[in-house]
């Protein structure tokens, strides 16, 4: 890689205190995001943290929850909530060894309710794990060297990479840049180091944090790689994504994207789902300086005042496209070359088994939701005692068992026959294209159900597929619990965001391989709405489709064939 000595990673932002928002505030008092963590924890008089610890703990990966299933009836018991907290893994391009598989599992099993949640960013949540656990379990993840650094938090976020099922080489390279790349990005403090290692405190300097200063980001920032044709982590939707362009040595270098991002508030018109744009090539050993140019851009331009229009896709549009290029190009030490020419072609997964060149084989698990409880867990930890490669963590929320060498597959098959594994690949097609959310109980900023709801809506509307005979058609659908977009609605062909129990936003049209963003069709609707939609426009799909055309398309060409209609009428 390049050497990035010559780039500014030292300059402190923080912007005069009455200038700063309450969390920037914050940040810049918390002294490199200690605050009263310490003391927090171990306070038994309450299950909780403070708020000013609470905030900070995301920088480290933890989220304070409660369980809202049984809030109210708390409340009326005078008592507090039933606080647990979420603790996110760092897991750089969704790659994890046996090893370290069958340590979270331990620890899921110890700790967070006997059960695995896999995330929309490849990596791993742990649910209901009680305040007293929560050093035990960052403990027991450093034992398989795993940490949950910077996977919440204004920093950048663990970086994603394409699950390629064929196990390339090209596939390889870019899951080593991405642990390279998330490696250099993380907050350099040692907070995290003295918090929950026990490590010996020191006194802070103001070179604690050479690249971030004492405020860190304005947002959080989402970083991933996507190889062509497999756009499985949504490229247009990160912050900063690099797509690689490939030739006979390998990975040549990348085009650049920046601007992307999904979160949005119904209630803020001023917010909005944006795709990322495709700004310029660049060789792959400008990997770390353009990364730091461009973090830094937003590091010094975002906005720190107004949270909701804090996130990078915001700082693009105020200041302009152009600016924002413009200042990459200066700070990155040279300009960018013209977009090379790349095609994508999914933002799926593949399923069931695949060999690749060298002659090992992958079996691509279907996780519904990411959600790994029960029999599904005890079957996985028992293939990961007698696997010798890697399980990768798929971007939708499944699992890649890859390297299986070809006298291991006949066990590795019994194995995924016995616990009921084997063949679940075999849902329908828009099952295999789903993803929700956590949402209720445990996220506070769910108003809906996404993950414990969107089978049950499969299952109604595969009925609706089969009387059009669209059973097998690929279709992606994706819930979440709010407009946030963890699960990526936004570019999903069927979306549906919570706006209250049991009501939804209904979004239509995306790219099936997230090229573009889907429309609003109806707004707080319930099921019986929703599937009569839907049954409206199977049937015209069905009638008047053109040939390879996707349903996200058909729709998008419908409501534009609308839209001109209505502006004819008036």
């Amino acid at each position: 890689m390049t050497d990035t000595s010559t780039i500014d990673r030292s300059k402190d932002v923080s912007q005069p205190v009455e200038r700063l928002g309450p969390d920037e505030a914050l940040k810049l008092h918390s002294n490199y995001l200690r605050g009263h963590i310490d003391e927090d924890l171990l306070d038994r008089i309450t299950g909780g943290v403070t708020f000013a610890s609470n905030k900070l703990m995301k920088f480290h990966g933890i989220y304070q929850q409660d369980d809202r299933d049984i809030r109210d009836e708390r409340r009326r018991q005078k008592l507090e909530p039933a606080h647990s907290f979420m603790v996110r893994v760092r897991l750089p391009g969704g790659i994890c060894t046996p090893e370290q598989w069958l340590k979270v599992d331990e620890l899921a099993r110890a700790h967070g309710g006997n059960t695995i949640r896999l995330t929309t960013r490849q990596t791993f949540q742990f649910h209901w794990i009680v305040k007293e656990d929560i050093k035990p379990t960052i403990q027991g993840l450093q034992q398989v060297l795993l940490d949950t650094v910077a996977a919440c938090g204004d920093d950048a976020r663990t970086v994603m990479a394409t699950a390629d099922p064929l196990d390339s080489d090209v596939h390889a390279e870019v899951a080593a840049l991405s642990r390279q790349l998330s490696d250099h990005v993380i907050p350099k403090t040692r907070a995290y180091a003295e918090i929950w290692y026990g490590q010996e405190k020191v006194a802070t300097t103001d070179d604690e944090e050479p690249f971030y200063g004492r405020t860190y980001l304005p947002r959080k920032f989402k970083i991933g790689f996507a190889v062509p044709p497999f756009n499985d982590i949504d490229i247009y939707t990160q912050d900063m994504g690099f797509i690689a362009i490939v030739g006979d040595e390998g990975v040549e270098g990348f085009n650049l994207t920046i601007g992307g991002g999904m979160g949005r508030n119904d209630q803020d018109l001023n917010t909005y789902a944006r795709l990322g744009d495709v700004v310029g090539y660049f060789p792959k050993e400008r990997l770390l300086a353009v990364a730091d140019a461009v973090m830094s851009v937003q590091r010094d331009y975002g906005n720190r005042a107004e949270r909701s229009r804090a996130r990078f896709k915001y700082t693009v549009d105020d200041k302009g496209l152009g600016f924002i290029v413009a200042a990459i190009e200066e700070r990155s030490g040279a300009p960018l070359e013209p977009v090379r020419p790349f095609a994508f072609e999914s933002n799926g997964d593949a399923y069931g088994w695949r060999v690749t060149d060298r002659g090992l084989f992958n079996y691509g698990l279907f996780i519904e939701n990411g959600r790994i409880a029960g029999r599904m867990m005890d079957g996985i930890a028992a293939i990961a005692r007698v696997h010798s490669g890697q399980i990768r963590l798929t971007p939708n929320q499944s699992l890649n068992i890859a390297g299986i060498e070809p006298a291991r597959k006949p066990i590795i098959e019994a194995l995924l026959s016995e616990y009921g594994l084997l063949g679940s690949d075999q849902g329908s097609a828009l099952r295999l294209n789903s993803m929700a959310c956590v949402a209720l109980p445990t996220c506070p900023l769910a108003m809906a159900e996404a993950e414990r709801y969107l089978p049950e809506l499969v299952t109604k509307i595969e009925g609706l597929l089969a009387e059009h005979g669209l059973s097998d058609e690929p279709i992606t659908i994706r819930m979440t619990g709010c407009p946030n977009g963890c699960a990526r609605p936004y570019v999903a062909e069927i979306a549906l965001t919570g706006r209250a129990p049991g009501k939804y936003n209904l979004w239509l049209g995306a790219g099936f391989h997230g090229q573009r963003l889907s429309r609003l069709v109806a707004e707080n609707i319930g099921e019986a709405t929703i599937l009569d939609i839907l049954s409206g426009y199977f049937a015209a799909f069905a009638e008047r489709r053109k040939p390879g055309q996707h349903f996200g398309d058909f729709v998008d060409s419908e409501l534009d064939r609308a839209a001109d209609l209505s502006a004819l009428t008036v």
